[in-house]
């Protein structure tokens, strides 16, 4: 799958390589705060959990993996778009229900990129008639991703402990949009 230039950004998959980029992006604490709490990420878990556990969903057909989102004005990578399928990581994934998640350095925020790059993968993803729902879970108190959220056009469906067998156990709120393609 190829996803095609948007207004500002484009999109390519991210590769072991770009290991430095993903450690890069998790120093901020600010980026880090509804993620982990605010802790950085060490290269050792980029190199050894973050890129293997990408690497197990990856799916390029399909567009599974973690889009890396880059303006085209100045070739600056500022974040990344990720899809899998929901509950991948679990006993019981749900493969037609879509996960779509982000993560942009701080100096992007409210600036739309987060919203143009998720909007963008998604309406790529509404191609493939096996992708029935698109969802996408935070924490309660993280605003800026409900409201992205929101601006795709997907509603609340609950509030719920979401497990993960290696990342442990996250109060998140759950919003889905049914794929109309």
């Amino acid at each position: 799958m190829n996803i095609e230039n948007s207004a500002r950004l484009q999109y390519k998959l991210i590769e072991d390589s770009d290991g430095e980029f993903l450690f890069q992006l998790d120093q901020d604490p600010a980026v880090m705060r509804y993620i982990n709490g605010g802790k950085k990420t060490s290269r050792d878990d980029i190199y050894n959990i973050f890129i293997p556990r990408h690497n197990a969903y990856k799916n390029p057909a399909k567009g599974w993996g973690l889009w890396k989102v880059t303006m085209i004005e100045n070739q600056q990578d500022i974040g990344w778009i990720l899809v899998r399928p929901m509950d991948f990581f679990s006993a019981q994934p749900k493969w037609h229900d879509i996960e779509l998640g982000w993560r942009f350095k701080q100096s992007t925020w409210g600036k739309g990129f987060a919203t143009e790059a998720a909007l963008q993968v998604q309406q790529a993803l509404t191609k493939l008639p096996e992708n029935k729902y698109f969802s996408a879970i935070a924490v309660p108190d993280n605003n800026g991703s409900i409201a992205v959220m929101k601006k795709l056009g997907m509603d609340m469906v609950k509030a719920y402990t979401h497990s993960d067998s290696q990342l442990g156990d996250l109060d998140v709120v759950l919003y889905r949009m049914e794929n109309h393609a």
